[in-house]
């Protein structure tokens, strides 16, 4: 059965395009996964992630404060001016503007834990960033959505925090406390978990496509050249900065890859709640979401050809 998970977990990409293209050609086949779905099957994949991690994780960080420091800044300082930035350079219309800084605002996804493998970066390193940028983001992705895109729409901040709170901290904090209190069963069901993720973001993807099918179409240069740009921008400043810095090259393979990779799926869920009027908004998302891994398995297949000197 864990050969079989690991192998379905390995072949993520695919399902997530296949999914996409059915979705695209005939969105009836995925129109019944809306916002409900959205959100509790995001919730379930947070769940997970808390499901995996230990006190050692959390007491990782107190070794590596630097480190952590660093790649946390650039995931909520760099990034979120990226977005900003390729919306302005590409001047979309506001509902993609809109969608590029969201998703630009979200924490690290977990995805980006397998690219800081397959890439022979610090995975340690790569979880405790995951992990950071996440429990916070109730905070950074509403305050800097607000900050960026308030002038394209108007903003609610405070309720995309208790969104960000439900979706994100409350799922991940309950996983913990079960490991805590119930490690066997923390066990049996967070084995599952990164197959849960993969299934939340295929299916998000798929329901977000099928809705938002015909502004796709319309759109699809411009969506796909601004998902690209972004990851491409991400990946390159983490990497430049932290080596400008001089930080080991395992230490800027790993931020390179937290900055450059953001959960699409949080920011998917968080544009079909907020921003039910602007489509292009969640199909950013999703772009984002095929565009990161595209970017990320072409950046792993070359750093793990050139292992970082010791």
């Amino acid at each position: 059965m864990t050969r079989f998970l690991n192998w379905f977990n390995n072949l993520y990409p695919i399902w997530l395009v296949s999914l996409a293209v059915i979705a695209f050609l005939w969105p009836q086949t995925m129109l019944w996964f809306d916002k409900p779905w959205i959100f509790w099957s995001l919730a379930a994949s947070m769940l997970g992630m808390g499901l995996t991690l230990s006190p050692d994780d959390f007491k990782a960080i107190g070794r590596m404060p630097g480190c952590v420091a660093l790649g946390f800044g650039a995931q909520y300082t760099l990034m979120p001016l990226c977005g900003w930035l390729v919306a302005r350079l590409l001047r979309v219309e506001p509902g993609l503007a809109v969608g590029i800084i969201l998703v630009a605002s979200c924490p690290g996804g977990m995805a980006s834990n397998m690219i800081s493998y397959l890439a022979r970066a610090n995975v340690a390193l790569s979880v405790v960033l995951t992990l950071c940028s996440t429990i916070l983001a109730f905070f950074f992705t509403p305050m800097w959505t607000a900050a960026l895109a308030g002038k394209y729409v108007p903003v609610d901040k405070w309720e995309m925090c208790l969104s960000a709170l439900k979706l994100t901290v409350a799922p991940v904090v309950l996983g913990v406390l079960i490991r805590w209190r119930l490690p066997r069963t923390a066990d049996k069901i967070g084995a599952c978990g990164p197959t849960v993720a993969v299934l939340a973001f295929t299916l998000v993807t798929g329901g977000i496509v099928a809705a938002s099918a015909e502004a796709i179409a319309s759109n699809f240069g411009k969506l796909a050249l601004s998902a690209f740009l972004l990851h491409l921008i991400g990946f390159g400043v983490g990497y430049t900065i932290t080596k400008a810095l001089r930080y080991p090259e395992s230490v800027a393979r790993t931020v390179s890859i937290e900055v450059g990779m953001q959960n699409g799926g949080m920011a998917a869920a968080l544009a079909k709640q907020h921003f039910p009027t602007l489509p292009l908004a969640a199909a950013a998302s999703v772009f984002s979401g095929v565009m990161q891994n595209i970017v990320g398995a072409i950046v792993a297949s070359w750093w793990k050809r050139r292992p970082p000197a010791s």
